[in-house]
C-alpha cells in the first residue's frame, strides 16, 4: 500500500511513423509473396515455382558479380589516372551499379514481386528516374538538416576542449607542395590513436 501523491509515468518519446509501419509493410509483403507463389503453384506446378525461385537466384548472382566486376574496374582505372597525375574523366555508363546491384539482390529474394522489381530495376530508364528522385531526397534531406541542430556537422568541425567549451572551427588541409621550400613526401602513415 502507497500513500502519497502517485508518481508520473514519463513520457515515452512518440515512435517515429518509419519504425511503425515499416515491420507492418514487410509482413504483409511476405505474406503477398507467399500468396503470390501459391497462386503461381495452383494454376501450374510445384517445378514451376521452383524453377522461378531458383532462375531468380542465378540472374540475381550474376547480375550482382557483373556490377561488381564494372564497379571494381572503375575504381581501379580511376585509382591508376589519378596516380598519373591525369584528372578523372567522368564516364556516361559508370552511375547505376549501386542500382544494378540492388536489382540483382531483388532478383536473389525467393518470391514474385522482389524479381519484377529487380527485373524493373535492371532497365536503364527506370534505374536514372530512381537515381534522380533518391538524390533529390538526399539533396532535400541535406538541406533540412542544414536548417536543424545537426546542420552544422555538414558544414564546420567543431573542437570539444576538456573544460567542456566548444571551438567552431574549419578543417584546413595543407597539401605538400603548395607552400614555397615544401616538398612532396610519400605517403604516410595510417593513424593508430
Amino acid at each position: 500500500m502507497t500513500t502519497g501523491a502517485q508518481t508520473p509515468h514519463p513520457a515515452r518519446p512518440r515512435r517515429s511513423r518509419l519504425r511503425t509501419l515499416l515491420p507492418l509493410g514487410v509482413a504483409a509483403w511476405l505474406v503477398l509473396e507467399i500468396w503470390l507463389l501459391t497462386v503461381v503453384a495452383g494454376a501450374s506446378n510445384g517445378l514451376v515455382v521452383f524453377l522461378i525461385l531458383v532462375a531468380g537466384l542465378v540472374l540475381g548472382s550474376v547480375v550482382i558479380k557483373r556490377a561488381g566486376r564494372r564497379a571494381f574496374r572503375n575504381l581501379t582505372e580511376t585509382l591508376q589516372r589519378q596516380q598519373g597525375g591525369m584528372p578523372p574523366e567522368a564516364r556516361p555508363n559508370s552511375e547505376g551499379n549501386g542500382l544494378t546491384m540492388l536489382g540483382g539482390l531483388l532478383l536473389i529474394i525467393p518470391g514474385v514481386l522482389s524479381d519484377a522489381a529487380g527485373l524493373l530495376l535492371l532497365v536503364p530508364p527506370v534505374q536514372k528516374a530512381v537515381s534522380r528522385s533518391a538524390q533529390r531526397t538526399f539533396e532535400r534531406k541535406l538541406r533540412e538538416a542544414g536548417q536543424g541542430p545537426f546542420g552544422d556537422a555538414f558544414q564546420q568541425a567543431r573542437i570539444h576542449r576538456p573544460d567542456g567549451k566548444v571551438v567552431p572551427g574549419e578543417v584546413v588541409r595543407d597539401e605538400p607542395g603548395t607552400a614555397p621550400g615544401d616538398t612532396a613526401q610519400g605517403p604516410r602513415p595510417p593513424l593508430t590513436r
